[in-house]
């Protein structure tokens, strides 16, 4: 099945680039637009989107109060990939924490908005590790995050689990940490999925991002 992908941006170019360049590909099905994030929500439960690309900065309904109001309000709600003209950027951080899977430069040439898409909806590494890396350098509490310090506590993740968050961090995929690790990948992906349950994590993103506002990653 392909991978199903709603456009929000408030600028029209915006959303006729992406269109052109993800509906070139045989694997992604783009399945509808918004202009502002105050509309999202009903054409989410319409269309059924598996990624929603949308824009940090809208007029009406940002994307970080959109992503919150998705995360919120559905049972299932669709991965969430902030599209942004800035990297280094506090409303993408903002997002990032607010629940947002991943996010992706306005200028990025085609075939990395394809593996940006892609990543996001396989879900099994993080995007751009080391612009989160930098994001929580700038805006993460310098690892003094009161509140994920208690989430990671109430974790208590083993060892190995332990391990396998760092390396999380460190944008490696399940493949790749199987091999760092010299295990099997179905037992990283159990682990995976431990660290995600144990940290309350809806997805890999919010599981650096704890790591590194707890302290026990550093960003730098």
């Amino acid at each position: 099945m392909p991978v199903r992908v709603l456009l929000v941006d408030d600028e029209p170019l915006v959303r006729a680039g992406l269109r052109a360049v993800l509906e070139a590909q045989p694997d992604i099905e783009v399945v509808g637009e918004a202009a502002d994030g105050a509309t999202v929500i009903p054409l989410v439960r319409q269309v059924r989107p598996d990624v929603v690309a949308m824009d940090v900065r809208m007029p009406l309904l940002d994307g970080i109060e959109t992503t919150r109001t998705l995360l919120r309000t559905m049972t299932d709600p669709p991965k969430i990939l902030v599209v942004t003209t800035f990297e280094n950027d506090e409303y993408v951080y903002e997002a990032l924490r607010a629940g947002a899977d991943g996010f992706l430069l306005k200028r990025a040439r085609p075939a990395e908005i394809v593996h940006a898409v892609r990543l996001i909806a396989e879900g099994e590494s993080l995007l751009f590790p080391a612009s989160v890396r930098q994001l929580a350098a700038e805006y993460g509490d310098g690892g003094g995050n009161r509140a994920a310090r208690a989430r990671l506590e109430r974790a208590r993740l083993t060892g190995r689990e332990s391990e396998v968050l760092r390396l999380m961090a460190r944008g490696l995929s399940n493949a790749e940490i199987a091999a760092r690790l010299v295990v099997g990948t179905e037992t990283v992906k159990s682990h995976v999925s431990a660290v995600l349950g144990k940290l309350g994590a809806r997805d890999r993103t919010q599981a650096v991002i704890t790591a590194y506002e707890s302290g026990f990653v550093a960003p730098g």
